[in-house]
């Protein structure tokens, strides 16, 4: 079953998630978000992730987090090292937020590189423990790299969730726009991110980000060990 879509605009890979009415992060999903940026390397593309109007990801597919505890623990280690391997792209990656960003969901904008919300009745945050999950160590270096100190505590320890606008300020976007402009922003913001030297750009973006890659492959691995989903 095809989960995800890919659409090919000018050498910009537009990768939109399209897995039901939450667009859940299940293992399937990880596998073709996986092969899809295994292509937009091989052809040296810019990047465009995207969901479906009105939502980028709920999270993780809550049938495979209650299936076991094997298995939760083995999504949320894909997902950790699906955000470490987006941190460290070789080309840039926008996120284009259509909707809301819950959990997973908004953990993939805090791992794109320029990140695009529509405004809108939406929320934008990481609910973990509003719904009795302790967050993981992953998850906590990857809020860490992203969102400003003073917003941290509230993100993260107290699962406050954000309006698109207020989540430019708690780190979540850079920018917000409306839902008809979307895609087209996204697009211009590709065609600019085109223009840079994409050696110097991978260089410079694994300088920059070497401690949190380096941090952030401990924590999967710790998490691994330790770990208790819920």
């Amino acid at each position: 079953m095809q989960l995800i879509n890919v659409t090919i605009e000018n050498n910009v890979h537009i990768i939109s998630l399209n897995n039901g009415k939450v667009n859940a992060i299940s293992p399937e999903v990880i596998t073709q978000l996986n092969l899809a940026l295994d292509d937009a390397e091989q052809q040296a593309a810019v990047v465009i992730l995207t969901g479906q109007p009105g939502i980028l990801s709920g999270g993780y597919d809550l049938n495979t987090m209650k299936q076991s505890p094997e298995a939760a623990m083995a999504l949320v280690t894909a997902g950790s090292n699906l955000s470490r391997r987006m941190l460290a792209f070789v080309t840039p990656i926008i996120g284009l937020c259509s909707g809301h960003a819950i959990a997973k969901g908004a953990f993939l904008l805090l791992s794109c590189d320029y990140r695009i919300g529509c405004s809108g009745a939406f929320k934008i945050g990481l609910n973990e423990v509003a719904i009795g999950m302790t967050m993981h160590q992953a998850g906590i270096e990857i809020a860490r790299n992203r969102i400003p100190i003073n917003y941290l505590s509230r993100a993260v320890i107290n699962a406050e969730l954000f309006s698109p606008e207020a989540a430019i300020n708690a780190g979540f976007l850079d920018q917000v726009v409306a839902p008809d402009q979307l895609m087209q922003t996204g697009l211009a913001v590709a065609s600019q991110m085109q223009q840079l030297n994409m050696k110097a750009h991978q260089g410079t973006k694994l300088k920059e980000r070497q401690h949190i890659l380096t941090a952030l492959g401990a924590a999967i691995e710790h998490d691994a060990l330790t770990t208790k989903i819920i």
